[in-house]
C-alpha cells in the first residue's frame, strides 16, 4: 500500500514526532508501507511526517546507491542487503568527535525537484530501535550518515531548507514559494 507524500508547507512537516512506545503489527505495517512509498518515489529515506504522521519513525534504503560510505551495524560490517531497507524508530544521533563537516547536494521527497547544498557532519552514531523494539547502534559516514541526519531532522520538524546557508537558500526561494502555494491551493480543494 503506497501512501501519499505530503509536500512543503503542510503543517505536519513542522511537527516533532511522538516517541513510539508500542511495537505492534500496525507499526510494522506503517513501516512497510513507508518503504514501499519511498521506493516508489525513488527516494532513499522517508520520515513519518512526510506521510502525514508525527511519529519518531523513518525508513532508509541505500541498496541502490553507490556504496561510497562506511558503516558498522551493531559492531559488525554487515552487507547492506542484510539490514536494508531499514526501519528506524526513536533515533538518537551523535556526531563522531573530530568528524569533518561536508557540503553535499540534498533533495527531499516533500520538495519535488528542489535540490541544494547542505553542510552536515560526515560521521555519526545512531542509537535506535527497529520495528520490533529491538535496540541497535549504527555507526556510519557519507551518504548514509547524511540520509539518517536528514530523516532525523524531519522527525523533529526540521527541514533541509532550514540547514542551508542563506545564499544557497536564496537560489531556491522562488521554487520553494511556488511549492508552498501549490500545497495551500491543494489543501483548499
Amino acid at each position: 500500500m503506497s501512501l501519499r507524500i505530503v509536500h512543503y508547507n503542510d503543517p505536519v512537516l513542522r511537527k516533532k514526532g511522538e516517541k513510539i512506545a508500542v511495537f505492534d503489527d500496525a507499526l510494522r505495517q506503517l513501516g512497510a508501507a513507508m518503504v514501499q512509498t519511498m521506493q516508489g518515489a525513488a527516494g532513499i529515506g522517508l520520515a513519518a511526517q512526510q506521510v502525514g504522521r508525527a511519529l519518531q519513525l523513518c525508513v532508509v534504503d541505500l541498496r541502490q546507491v553507490e556504496a561510497d560510505f562506511a558503516w558498522e551495524f551493531d559492531g559488525t560490517l554487515l552487507p547492506l542487503e542484510l539490514f536494508m531497507p531499514l526501519t528506524v524508530v526513536n533515533p538518537k544521533i551523535k556526531v563522531v568527535p573530530g568528524t569533518d563537516e561536508l557540503i553535499y547536494e540534498e533533495g527531499c521527497l516533500s520538495f519535488p525537484e528542489i535540490r541544494a547544498d547542505v553542510v552536515r557532519p560526515d560521521a555519526v552514531v545512531v542509537n535506535f530501535q527497529d520495528e520490533h523494539g529491538s535496540p541497535h547502534v549504527l555507526r556510519c559516514d557519507g551518504v548514509l550518515s547524511r540520509c539518517l541526519q536528514h530523516e532525523a531532522d524531519h522527525l523533529n520538524g526540521v527541514l533541509f531548507i532550514d540547514r542551508m546557508e542563506k545564499k544557497v537558500r536564496a537560489t531556491i526561494n522562488d521554487a520553494v514559494k511556488a511549492l508552498a502555494q501549490q500545497t495551500r491551493d491543494a489543501a483548499k480543494s
